[in-house]
């Protein structure tokens, strides 16, 4: 039994007319995944041949804007295909039920209109808010999640999980710089999915604010030695920093390739990593 990453959205926080935003895919043991919820998600999912409707639950690791933008078209889109209530399962730090609750107010309006209009439509959107710290998320159907502490402050708490199914496992970590907690889910890891970011290249534009990036994000070195250090078969790079040059990809891939000699995966939007 496989298991399949799809990275929906490769983007960064700047828009970018070829990459959406962060939010990444997993298939496993009959069970289908979305971790974060960024710009575009419900459209990349759709080529992905996925609806919101099917998802059993999305991870979130952490409430940064560019990682939860579209999170309420999720919801939105999931209610209203649904047969009957099915509450959206939602995984995330603390301060997770907070932001959803915010959603479903900004929603209102549209949740009356749709009520209103719809005859056969007579519940509104639920969701199943479940704040995480550490260890297991998740543990159905041989498929089983399990969350460590990242360091992306000052933003905290964050997280990266680790999806394991019939042996195989993927680590999926979003915005951070090398810590224990992704040490740990990464040893023996198959596939590890890693924010990163070329701080050579942000260096160069004059702009304090974006230079501030450099300071929480993971470069494309240190995401390899995250990788080399635990032993995984494959590293993804992913949610690239600033938003990579077209050809450029051997560029970020041989600055990995200085650290790991494992797989290099350079992420394009809907590129796919089975295991």
């Amino acid at each position: 039994m496989t298991i399949e990453v799809v990275l929906l959205g490769t983007g960064s926080p700047v828009p970018d007319r070829d990459r959406a935003g962060a939010a990444t895919l997993v298939r496993a043991g009959g069970h289908t995944l979305l971790l974060d919820a960024g710009r575009g998600v419900c459209m990349r999912l759709a080529a992905a041949g996925v609806l919101p409707v099917m998802l059993d639950a999305v991870l979130l690791t952490h409430l940064h804007s560019d990682h939860i933008c579209d999170l309420n078209d999720v919801l939105t889109t999931q209610w209203v295909m649904s047969a009957a209530p099915t509450p959206l399962r939602i995984f995330g730090p603390s301060r997770t039920a907070e932001v959803v609750a915010g959603m479903h107010a900004m929603l209102r309006p549209d949740v009356e209109f749709r009520l209103a209009h719809h005859a056969d439509l007579t519940w509104e959107p639920q969701t199943e808010v479940v704040e995480v710290t550490t260890g297991t998320v998740l543990d159905d159907d041989g498929v089983r999640v399990v969350a460590a502490a990242t360091d992306h402050r000052p933003v905290e708490p964050t997280l990266a999980y680790r999806v394991e199914c019939d042996g195989r496992s993927v680590v999926l970590a979003g915005d951070t710089v090398p810590c224990a907690g992704l040490d740990e889910l990464c040893r023996g890891a198959d596939v590890y999915v890693q924010t990163v970011l070329r701080d050579d290249l942000v260096r160069q534009v004059a702009m304090p604010r974006f230079q501030d990036t450099i300071d929480y994000h993971s470069t494309v070195a240190q995401a390899a030695q995250t990788a080399a250090r635990g032993g995984v078969r494959t590293l993804v790079l992913t949610h690239q920093v600033p938003t990579p040059a077209p050809g450029s990809a051997e560029e970020w891939i041989a600055l990995a390739r200085e650290h790991f000699d494992g797989e290099i995966v350079f992420g394009d939007d809907l590129v796919s990593i089975s295991v």
